[in-house]
């Protein structure tokens, strides 16, 4: 009977895919967002709950892979984190329609016992959690432990016990002088949440370098020494940032100082995001890590989660531009292989966009797209009848205020 109940709640969602495409309503938009969350989550979550995940997830490695073995080895850490990362916000929630509360319910169940098959050295699914791209992937697990404390709750003592195994173990890798100072910062910010004892070196490190040597200005940092044109700043610099500030004044205060100012950082950068999704949905495929699709847009998801977008951006528009840019990213047959995966490419499968880094567990950080899940049905972001996005304006004839620089002094 569960089987039955849990094929017609997928089923719903899977149908909405299609029936919401022409709908202008807010309510159809939400169910949009839960298929396609559900579409890409699903593989990952499902099979690592049942220990076949490094059995079913197929590791396809870029062309341009420069360790194969070791990527390999680390892709299912990422398949897990980035996705669990993008639906914590969502697991989190309480409410929504009787089929919203019955997904999330198995979700639940599945990212509970996902979370303790990573962390248990007698589980198949066992992940790796030592060495370089392994602290970039705990750090989306600790990032999502963080937006989601009911399942750090409802693991029990053991399983939290081997998390924090798992995240001490990262702390022998020294990160990149890059953003990856910032996934070391964040595995603290996780300990510093739930007053496990934190490396606050670590912390003031990530947080003092961005802050007083890599802001270049508008609302954009530079990816360490210097400045690249692509989306680091929105897959990782502004949510990264945002979320440990958040956490630790909470706790201690100690970045006051520079909250106000990042607030306005975070805010410029989002009018910029914004204006980058053209009227179809699509957006410049500029920089590297390009076939992370939606989740370059990690950041304008982010702070439409916190409720802190610019008084510039009405949550009803940002929706609708996330919600074309959803669908653009993933409506190629191509997007997918037949038992569901996501392939290497931006809009279907295009191999060649994969840097040496790329394999079928990075593609999953486009999960991120999906925290505004993590607000209420009955939120704005949700209950806002549609409205144009900037470009749409635009391209249509309307009358739209003149775009400028902003100075943060």
């Amino acid at each position: 009977m569960k089987k039955i109940i849990l094929a017609s709640v997928c089923l719903f969602f899977i149908s909405s895919l299609s029936s919401a495409q022409t709908s202008k309503t807010s309510a159809a938009d939400r169910k949009v967002w839960l298929a396609y969350m559900d579409k890409i989550a699903r593989p990952v979550l499902s099979n690592i709950a049942t220990e076949q995940l490094k059995e079913k997830m197929p590791v396809v490695l870029s062309k341009n892979i420069d360790n194969p073995q070791s990527r390999t080895s680390v892709s299912y850490l990422e398949a897990f984190g980035r996705t669990l990362s993008g639906i914590s916000p969502w697991l989190n929630l309480e409410g929504g329609t009787k089929e919203e509360i019955t997904l999330r319910n198995q979700y639940r169940q599945w990212a509970l016992k996902g979370l303790a098959n990573s962390v248990n050295p007698n589980s198949k699914d066992y992940l790796r959690w030592d060495g370089g791209q392994p602290l970039v992937d705990a750090s989306f697990v600790a990032l999502a432990l963080v937006r989601c404390p009911w399942l750090w709750e409802q693991s029990d003592k053991k399983v939290q016990e081997q998390v924090i195994e798992a995240f001490k173990k990262t702390r022998n890798t020294i990160p990149v002088y890059t953003n990856w100072i910032l996934f070391s910062g964040m595995i603290e910010a996780f300990f510093c949440k739930y007053d496990l004892g934190y490396d606050k070196v670590r912390v003031e490190f990530a947080v003092r370098e961005f802050a007083n040597h890599w802001y270049t200005g508008d609302g954009l940092y530079s990816d360490g020494m210097n400045f690249s044109f692509d989306y680091y700043n929105s897959i990782v610099i502004h949510p990264y940032l945002a979320t440990i500030l958040e956490v630790v004044n909470t706790k201690q205060k100690t970045y006051n100082w520079y909250a106000p100012k990042l607030e306005k950082i975070n805010q410029r950068y989002a009018e910029i995001l914004e204006r980058l999704i053209h009227t179809d949905g699509s957006y410049p495929a500029s920089g590297r890590s390009i076939t992370y699709r939606a989740g370059v847009f990690h950041h304008l998801a982010d702070i439409s989660l916190r409720k802190k977008l610019p008084a510039s951006l009405k949550p009803a528009q940002v929706r609708g531009a996330l919600t074309a840019m959803i669908k653009k990213t993933l409506e190629s047959p191509s997007t997918f292989t037949k038992d569901g995966w996501l392939t290497i490419g931006l809009y279907g499968a295009q191999p060649s966009l994969g840097e040496f880094y790329i394999t079928t567990g990075s593609l999953y950080i486009c999960s991120n797209v999906f925290l505004p899940l993590g607000l209420a049905d009955t939120d704005e972001f949700w209950t806002s009848a549609a409205e144009p996005w900037t470009s749409v304006k635009i391209w249509s004839g309307q009358d739209v205020a003149a775009d400028h620089a902003v100075e943060i002094k």
